[in-house]
């Protein structure tokens, strides 16, 4: 359904659904939770990781990809729980291709502050 609102009045409603998408993702997702907790516990440490402003950005975004693909496997898990409880080897794919792709994010976050903090320690 195309929004009625157009505009800013159309990215401010856009932004209040946004939050909804964080708070029940906050309020339902123990695994978001989890990985919001390290993003803000590892975050800090972009300072002593990151030499340049790209850097630290570097740093900031692959913590932020392991959140944005954690949501969108989260939207796929509420959609196929609300298709129905019964298994379908279907609904079992996608949640398993949902979680292997959560699974991709922090292989790359690990391999992006792995290669810093190394880097930091051999310098």
């Amino acid at each position: 359904m195309k929004s009625p609102h157009s505009g800013l009045k159309r990215i401010v409603y856009a932004a209040g659904y946004s939050w909804k998408g964080f708070k029940s993702t906050w309020k339902h997702e123990a695994a978001f939770r989890q990985e919001v907790i390290l993003f803000s516990l590892m975050s800090p440490l972009v300072f002593w990781l990151g030499d340049t402003a790209t850097e630290r950005a570097l740093l900031i975004a692959v913590l932020l990809i392991v959140l944005v693909v954690e949501l969108l496997n989260s939207a796929i898990e509420s959609v196929v729980d609300r298709i129905g409880s019964d298994y379908h080897k279907l609904s079992g794919r996608a949640k398993d291709q949902g979680s292997a792709a959560v699974f991709i994010s922090f292989a790359i976050a690990i391999v992006v502050w792995g290669g810093f903090i190394i880097s930091k320690l051999l310098s």
